[in-house]
C-alpha cells in the first residue's frame, strides 16, 4: 500500500469523523456531568504524548527513512512507533469529543486497516534492506515499544529542513483539540445544532 493512498485513506476517515462530532454531542453531559472533564483530561494527556512521541520518531527518520533502516531510538523499540503515537494520539482526540463511541470507532478502524499498511510496509523494507531487516524483525516486536530495548546514541545528525517539515505533522493531534473545542462552542451557542446525542 502506497503512503499516498495510506494518508487519503486517512484523511477521508477524518473527515467523516468530524462530520460525525459536527452532528452529535455527548450524552455524558446530561446523565453523569463529572464523566466529560475525565474523557476531555484524559485525551488531552494522550494527544500530548502521541504528540511528543511522533517528533522523538521524527528526530530519527527525518530524510531518513527510505534509505536506511532506522533502529534506534523509539525504533529499538518497536518496528513501527510512529503508529503506535498516532494511535494515542487518535484516541485522545475521540476522547476529547467527551464520547466513548468516538474513540471505539477509531480503535475499530485502527485495528482493521492499520496491520495492512504495516504488512505492505514490511514487505518493502524486506526488499531494500533484506537480512538486516530480517534481523530487526526477529528482535524487535511489531507494534507496542518494548522499554527495555530502548537504544539511543549519544550523538544522532538531524537534518533539519526536513525535520521542520515534520514537525507540523507530529503536532496534527494537538491542532484537533483546538477544532473539537470549537465545534463543542458552536453546539452551546446552537450555531451548529447537534442532531443527535451519543455516549
Amino acid at each position: 500500500m502506497t503512503e499516498k493512498l495510506r494518508i487519503r485513506i486517512s484523511q477521508i476517515f477524518a473527515v467523516l469523523l468530524v462530520v460525525l462530532i459536527c452532528i452529535s454531542n455527548s450524552l455524558w453531559e446530561d446523565k453523569a456531568p463529572f464523566v466529560t472533564p475525565i474523557l476531555f483530561l484524559l485525551g488531552a494527556v494522550l494527544a500530548g504524548i502521541s504528540s511528543l512521541g511522533r517528533l522523538w520518531c521524527s528526530v530519527y527518520i527525518a530524510g531518513y527513512k527510505t534509505d536506511h533502516l532506522i533502529t534506534q531510538g523509539p525504533y529499538s523499540m518497536c518496528r513501527n512507533p510512529l503508529y503506535f503515537f498516532s494511535l494515542l494520539g487518535a484516541l485522545g482526540v475521540g476522547l476529547s469529543t467527551e464520547t466513548l463511541l468516538i474513540p471505539f470507532l477509531i480503535l475499530i478502524a485502527f485495528v482493521g486497516y492499520y496491520p495492512l499498511v504495516i504488512k505492505s510496509e514490511e514487505a518493502e523494507l524486506l526488499k531494500l534492506h533484506k537480512s538486516e531487516f530480517e534481523i530487526y524483525l526477529k528482535e524487535v516486536p511489531t507494534f507496542y515499544p518494548k522499554i527495555s530495548l530502548l537504544y539511543e546514541p549519544k550523538e544522532y545528525v538531524v537534518k533539519p529542513i526536513v525535520f521542520k517539515m515534520h514537525m507540523f505533522h507530529a503536532l496534527w493531534f494537538i491542532w484537533f483539540l483546538g477544532i473539537i473545542e470549537i465545534i463543542e462552542e458552536l453546539h452551546e451557542l446552537r450555531v451548529l445544532p447537534a442532531i443527535f446525542k451519543i455516549y
